[in-house]
């Protein structure tokens, strides 16, 4: 020191800076060797507050030679001294701060205010941002009924990942850490120790605003989580920074990590994953105290874990079961319809075999009546020459189907079978059909066309309703058939052609013959054989086996169950007219088809076949019937004797099947004959005695 000058006082050292901060039912006390300290809620703070009120920034405590002060970091809900908002102030040993509902006391260090508890009482140093959570509350006797919360909390909760994310955040909580990580044996992975650790994936990754994070694979230490899984061990790491232990993991020095603390999570004698939690900027802020809680709570995660697996599964096989029994209800209602359309089909097939049906292939219709009968029996005469062939019969008899029955049973099955209605299409369309035509012959004919004669050479040419074909078609036609050669329009050439004709019309050709509708030759042409097919009123008893028949094939066009046809319902469908034959019954069992369930009821049917059997009587029969000169009485008499009549004509005089047709007991049908003398008829030879004078009233 030069001579004669004044010594300068020393500044003292400024003293440390005492906070006792009391927050969400915990108290910490806090010594700071700074003159300066910022609280608020984010990481990079002096002092950390966890309340939800606190901003990232809130405020400053300055300590200078005048006295402590607090100045507000314009924070969104303000901090507030002994109650009242301020922006800057000096405090005093007996202020209260109040920031975002956390209770702060300041004072300089050697003005003790008698409170014993410091932050060395927490076995850890004097550290930078060390946030006041629920985790120093683990140490004291309300801390242990905090730590059962959370594990009640785990064992009530049964989704995976809300299970996964409550596990890591309440580690989070229970350690005081930044960050957590939960990391588990991929599904279908062997999590024996010594697996890959590749094998494990990050479920949860979660930081300490219980948020999660993203790209969890590289914000941890991999070669710490490996550790542990590998040896079961837990690992503990003060200044992971500096620990011999990780020198080797460039994981720890690239994250720049400090504490680190590392638990293994074992579910039934196996280590299964990894709960693992840090702190990139303190140092030492995991002490035994915190890796014994983490290890405890793991134990209890791993029991949540291994409950919420196992209700898991067995939901899984409940819906597996519930599955099951669908498919199961499924297939048993699939071969219960394919039973009832087997029995339906062995029905028809055993009504059939019933009766000598030919010695030709006619499954494709079906019929067991006197009248098919015959029909088969005359096909079975005609089927094998090639002589044309002229089926009759009203609209809707199955006349294609004869035609086919006839073309695919003979010689020419292997040639092709080519139809055509001649009633859909007018002249000039026609002729250019049947004959062909070739390119420009007319307007539109932008190129040449082989006609169906020529197509139909060697094999069979259907021609349907023949009657309708015009005179001056007709002339061409017969041309055809008389020289064995069609010629196009618009040719001059001619080609030869072999086909067995075979025609079709429901309107009587002789009757058009004698009118002049048709024409004489061409008739004789035609009408070499003919083939007489009876309308659906006249076979009766085909008429459940073709009912059955028409609906189960609906029912498999619609992929519909087949529903039951009961008696009554029979007994309507078999006393009804059909002036539309099987097309009209086969409309009418595609209807009933979409419209009923499993059974079909008589409200269903038409409301003409709901109507009854008087539909089906003759003109005078029915008028017959009718005519009862005003006795209601002698009405309903005439009606059952033409009903009852009606039925044993059908049945062969069989009184059974009468009475089932007519829906009725045998016994009911006995006494209705006995009542109208119909018993005394038939042993008679016939006479017909008058109902009204047998009623007697």
């Amino acid at each position: 020191m030069p001579h004669g000058s004044t010594p300068q006082p020393t500044a003292d050292p400024p003293r440390p800076m005492r906070l006792t901060v009391t927050e969400g039912g915990s108290r910490s006390v806090l010594s700071l060797d700074r003159t300066v300290v910022r609280l608020g809620r984010a990481i990079d703070n002096d002092v950390r507050l966890s309340g939800k009120l606190v901003s990232r920034h809130h405020c400053e405590i300055e300590m200078d030679d005048e006295g402590v002060w607090v100045t507000d970091l314009s924070s969104a809900n303000g901090t507030l001294v002994n109650g009242t908002r301020i922006d800057r102030c000096r405090l005093t040993v007996v202020d209260e701060l109040s920031v975002g509902g956390a209770r702060i006391q300041v004072e300089a260090e050697g003005e003790a205010t008698g409170d014993e508890v410091t932050i060395h009482a927490l076995g850890r140093s004097p550290a930078v941002g060390l946030a006041t959570c629920e985790g120093e509350e683990l140490a004291s006797e309300s801390g242990l009924h905090a730590f059962a919360r959370v594990t009640q909390a785990l064992l009530h909760e049964t989704n995976e990942m809300r299970l996964l994310r409550l596990i890591v955040d309440s580690a989070v909580r229970i350690a005081s850490a930044e960050r957590g990580f939960l990391l588990l044996a991929a599904e279908g992975d062997d999590p024996e120790p010594g697996g890959d650790i590749t094998e494990l994936r990050v479920r949860v990754a979660r930081s300490f605003e219980q948020s999660d994070i993203p790209v969890p694979a590289s914000r941890l230490s991999i070669g710490i989580a490996r550790r542990v899984f590998e040896s079961g061990l837990p690992i503990l790491s003060v200044d992971a920074g500096r620990d011999e232990r990780f020198r080797q993991m460039a994981s720890v020095e690239d994250l720049r990590l400090r504490s680190v603390l590392c638990v293994a999570i074992e579910i039934e004698g196996r280590v299964e994953g990894v709960l693992y939690v840090d702190n990139r900027l303190q140092e030492g802020v995991f002490n035994e105290n915190e890796l014994d809680q983490v290890e405890v709570f793991a134990r209890q995660a791993a029991i949540a874990i291994r409950n919420t697996r196992q209700i898991a599964e067995m939901r899984r096989q409940n819906e597996r079961l519930g599955h099951s029994r669908s498919q199961i209800a499924a297939l048993n209602e699939q071969l219960g319809r394919k039973v009832r359309d087997r029995d339906s089909e062995l029905a028809v097939v055993r009504a059939e075999l019933e009766r000598e049906r030919g010695r030709y292939d006619y499954t494709a219709i079906v019929g067991a009546s006197d009248g098919m009968r015959r029909v088969f029996e005359k096909l079975d005469r005609i089927t094998d020459c090639d002589l044309p062939v002229l089926i009759q019969g009203e609209s809707g008899t199955g006349k294609e189907l004869i035609a086919r029955a006839i073309h695919y049973n003979g010689a020419r099955s292997e040639r092709p079978f080519v139809g055509l209605n001649c009633a859909a299409l007018p002249d000039s369309l026609l002729e250019s059909e049947l004959f062909g035509h070739t390119r420009g012959a007319f307007t539109g004919a932008d190129r040449a066309k082989k006609g169906l004669i020529e197509q139909a050479d060697g094999g069979t040419l259907f021609l349907d309703e023949m009657g309708d074909m015009s005179t001056e078609m007709q002339k061409k036609f017969l041309r055809v058939l008389q020289e064995g050669e069609v010629r196009p329009l618009g040719s001059d050439r001619r080609t030869a052609v072999d086909v067995r004709l075979i025609a079709a019309s429901h309107r009587e050709l002789e009757e058009l013959v004698r009118e002049g509708g048709f024409r004489e030759d061409l008739y004789y042409r035609v009408n070499v054989l003919s083939v007489e097919l009876p309308p659906l009123r006249e076979r009766r008893d085909d008429i459940p086996l073709l009912a059955e028949a028409l609906l189960a094939r609906a029912s498999r066009e619609t992929g519909r169950e087949v529903p039951y046809l009961p008696h009554e319902v029979q007994a309507a469908l078999v006393t009804y007219a059909w002036p539309g034959n099987v097309r009209e019954l086969e409309n009418e069992m595609r209807r009933l088809v979409v419209l009923s369930e499993d059974v079909v009821s008589l409200d269903l049917l038409s409301p003409a076949i709901r109507r009854g059997p008087i539909e089906n009587a003759g003109p005078e029969e029915a008028s017959s019937v009718l005519d009862v000169g005003g006795d209601l009485r002698a009405a309903v008499a005439r009606f059952e004797c033409a009903a009852i009549r009606s039925a044993l004509e059908r049945s062969g005089a069989n009184k059974s099947r009468a009475a089932s047709e007519l829906g009725i007991s045998r016994f009911a049908l006995q006494r209705k004959l006995d009542k109208y003398g119909l018993t005394r008829e038939g042993a008679a030879g016939g006479s017909r005695a008058d109902p009204g004078e047998g009623d007697g009233g």
